[in-house]
């Protein structure tokens, strides 16, 4: 008898639930960008490694309680990814590290100020400015711009609805252009 290909995500998650070897497709399709998403955060690639590991371990075991809300399941996988930083963060009091490359910083620094190219060569204020946003404002903030998560995956991911992932996400890159303005004397 022929075994059943899940058209879509939704039916390999159900998949997935009823025979756990169907989770290796998920794993072999987001483990480099939830290990990208980790490294950027902790600076460190073993440990890197090891919550990655940890992520999926705890993706799988808890497989089961997961009900498809039409976001894809790397958001489910971003949100464990998310917790499992903020637990290491906590458990060794290491600090918080932030990776960005120049794609990157460009995207950003076009979203804070379109109309003022000035800030191009200001990745110094901008790393300033970075450290100043919480734990949360950051996460919204590499979500969208790092990760390139939609509106809906943010607020999957951070347990709130699509509309304040926006608003929340719009104040904080007028926090940053504030701290750059104040950075230029402006």
């Amino acid at each position: 008898m022929e075994s059943k290909v899940p058209v879509n995500e939704k039916d390999l998650i159900e998949l997935a639930k009823s025979d756990p070897t169907h989770f290796r497709q998920f794993y072999d399709l987001h483990f480099e960008e939830i290990f990208r998403f980790i490294i950027r955060r902790v600076g460190d690639k073993e440990t890197a490694k090891d919550i990655t590991q940890q992520v999926f371990l705890k993706a799988l075991i808890s497989l089961d309680k997961y009900t498809y809300r039409n976001v894809p399941f790397s958001s489910y996988l971003y949100r464990i990814a998310a917790n499992e930083c903020n637990q290491f963060f906590r458990d060794t009091s290491k600090v918080r590290y932030v990776s960005m490359d120049s794609d990157i910083y460009s995207i950003l620094i076009s979203e804070i100020s379109p109309e003022d190219a000035s800030y191009e060569s200001e990745l110094p204020e901008l790393s300033s400015a970075m450290k100043t946003l919480s734990g949360k404002e950051l996460l919204a903030i590499e979500l969208r711009y790092f990760e390139k998560k939609s509106f809906k995956e943010i607020a999957f991911i951070l347990k709130i609805s699509e509309n304040l992932a926006k608003v929340r996400t719009y104040r904080i890159l007028k926090k940053l252009k504030t701290a750059l303005e104040k950075s230029h004397g402006k």
